[in-house]
């Protein structure tokens, strides 16, 4: 599946759905965008049933802005709508591969459970 050109618009849209979504941030004149780019490429045909989104931060500075990007490539992982990675730096095939069957083979039950018990544990200092 190739990759789909994100917007601030759209970028919420896609994030937030069941499944996996995986956002590279990045930039034209990035040499190691450049690098990573043809590698998330080839990762969006091998593993069709995800989906693989690029935000330009030039094009989308205030969604990078709002995403906390400070450095580029920057690689967010979701599943479910929930974040389960954000690293910046362009990283080889066989890591990639690596946080895919990661990402693939999480309990989301017991993700969510965790999410839920950290948003209490938040809230709960707030009010202390």
């Amino acid at each position: 599946m190739p990759t789909i050109e994100l917007t601030h618009a759209s970028f919420g849209t896609y994030i937030e759905k069941d499944g996996i979504t995986l956002v590279d941030f990045w930039a034209e004149w990035c040499g190691p965008c450049k690098m990573f780019g043809p590698i998330f490429e080839t990762a969006s045909d091998k593993y069709p049933e995800i989906t693989f989104g690029k935000v330009d931060t030039e094009a989308e500075q205030q969604l990078a802005g709002e995403a906390g990007i400070s450095s580029i490539p920057t690689l967010m992982v979701f599943r479910d709508g929930i974040l389960l990675y954000n690293n910046p730096g362009a990283i080889p095939a066989e890591a990639l591969d690596e946080i895919i069957s990661a990402v693939q083979g999480l309990n989301m039950d017991e993700v969510r459970a965790e999410v839920a018990k950290q948003m209490e544990e938040s809230k709960n200092q707030k009010s202390n």
